[in-house]
């Protein structure tokens, strides 16, 4: 059964086009992961910007291995004095979707 994930990353102002620019290339690599189904951008704007990624993977071992991936760790070490906060990551499993096109 596939693993979902749902991440918030809410960036400083003064770097909100580059955390998109890293996102769009941390998006690019991660799909094409051997474990990787979906991985998808989104931004939420209103008083405060916030990016939200949906992924969905096999499994927890595909998880990891988008964790380990040299893609993902630049991505972390590029970012990291980029955000408001730490990411608010969640780990879900389906219960009722649809079918992928």
């Amino acid at each position: 059964m596939p693993i979902s994930i749902f991440a918030t990353i809410c960036p400083k102002p003064e770097y909100r086009d580059a955390l998109e620019q890293a996102l769009r290339s941390l998006v690019a690599d991660s799909r094409a992961e051997p474990g990787n189904l979906r991985y998808d951008l989104f931004v939420r704007e209103g008083d405060e910007v916030a990016f939200e990624l949906f992924e969905l993977y096999t499994d927890h071992a595909a998880i990891e291995a988008h964790r380990q991936s040299a893609h993902y760790q630049a991505y972390r070490a590029t970012v990291a004095d980029w955000l408001v906060s730490a990411p608010q990551v969640h780990l879900a499993r389906p219960l009722d979707t649809a079918p992928f096109a």
